[in-house]
């Protein structure tokens, strides 16, 4: 929902940041990888329960996914990089909830099994649209800067972001704010769900 507000206010910040990494050495892919492999820690520190080292890492992890897709705007985009950034998105942002469900799974199990159940459905509907959205040379206004079709909601990378970094300031309240964020997901879902059906409808009897 924030996120293309977001986006032109913290792109100036990320070009500045890369115009110094700009080097043969980096490149967006390796950011992308170098990044998630930072990010991956915060499963081990969520089950140890070091929330302050797993937010650490979680804070970095996405930093590295801004300065990867400025850097690759920098220098051109890439289907590859693309590919490979979204990938690597997904498989995070469902480690960060499995981490709290081994932190304690007698009171985060259902909670996080629902967050991840959610999770799905905003995952699956965002890619599903956006491989269709390819076919028809479909132009999204709001995300130009993307390598494929962003396709909005509700909750987007922000909000994901913001509810991170909230379970790891209160992790005892990780149970309520899963429970919540996963019914804002699945509202997500359903508005992507019914929007890209409507739309692709519209564009096949173009």
């Amino acid at each position: 929902m924030f996120d293309r507000y977001l986006h032109p206010r913290i792109k100036p910040l990320l070009n500045q940041m890369v115009a110094h990494l700009d080097r043969p050495a980096i490149t967006p892919d390796r950011i992308s990888l170098g990044g998630f492999v930072v990010g991956v820690l915060a499963l081990p520190f969520l089950a140890m329960q070091w929330y302050y080292a797993a937010l650490i890492v979680i804070v970095i992890n996405r930093l590295c996914d801004g300065l990867d897709g400025a850097l690759a705007r920098r220098r051109g985009l890439s289907d590859a990089g693309g590919f490979l950034d979204i990938a690597l998105d997904f498989l995070f942002y469902a480690l960060v909830p499995f981490g709290f469900v081994l932190a304690s799974p007698e009171l985060n199990a259902v909670a996080g099994a629902w967050l991840l159940f959610a999770f799905i459905g905003t995952g699956s509907s965002f890619l599903a649209f956006a491989a269709v959205a390819d076919k028809y040379r479909l132009e999204n206004l709001d995300y130009p800067h993307k390598s494929f079709y962003y396709l909005g909601g509700l909750t987007e990378g922000a909000e994901t972001i913001l509810v991170f970094i909230l379970f790891c300031l209160f992790p005892a309240y990780f149970p309520l704010i899963a429970w919540l964020f996963g019914g804002l997901c699945w509202f997500t879902t359903l508005t992507r769900v019914w929007g890209g059906y409507n739309t692709l409808k519209r564009v096949e009897k173009i």
